[in-house]
């Protein structure tokens, strides 16, 4: 191999992890945005805001994009784990807390940061993070929590089968088109 051969060949390897990595930041973006819309949703049906103010599923299409990051973020911090002989459940579970962990931590730092760019105190904007009520940042800990396990549940069978079996396992074998389908 010449050295032109050499400094080529982990581009192209290097170029498919940004473009997975893109991928996997981007459905996880619409999981959370769709979550998060639909809590908004919700919220706004409960207080009877009628109409429905458009302008918050744009913030939750956001949050759920800041989310999704952050939930990267500590999945490159700590990669999940799946020990088989535990199961998959109980392998994700200490994860799944470890994750929200960080998340919440960093919504706490956000909303400091956008009290600054917003001229306010850094501390006094993040003691208000959750209305300052512990109630409301726990039931947000917990929502969020709910929304975090399908997903690590799904990249846990990933690990654990490999993508395409998860996939098939899904959504069902996917037949080429010169391969005959079977009746099961």
């Amino acid at each position: 191999m010449t050295n032109i051969e050499q400094t080529q060949a982990p581009h192209p390897r290097l170029v498919k992890k940004i473009e997975n990595e893109a991928k996997k930041a981007f459905a996880l973006s619409i999981y959370f945005g769709v979550w998060f819309c639909a809590i908004s949703f919700l919220a706004a049906t409960i207080a009877s805001k009628y109409p429905i103010p458009l302008g918050m599923f744009g913030f939750a299409i956001v949050k759920g994009a800041l989310s999704a990051k952050f939930l990267l973020i500590s999945e490159a911090a700590f990669p999940i784990k799946v020990n088989k002989s535990k199961g998959l459940i109980r392998s994700l579970l200490v994860q799944s807390f470890i994750y929200v962990g960080i998340v919440l931590c960093l919504n706490y730092v956000e909303a400091g940061v956008n009290g600054l760019i917003h001229g306010k105190d850094f501390w006094d904007s993040l003691k208000d993070f959750g209305k300052a009520d512990p109630l409301r940042v726990a039931a947000m800990c917990i929502v969020y929590w709910l929304i975090v396990c399908p997903y690590l549940a799904l990249s846990g069978l990933k690990i654990a089968l490999g993508t395409d079996a998860t996939l098939a396992i899904l959504f069902g074998h996917q037949s080429e088109p010169h391969e005959p389908s079977s009746k099961s």
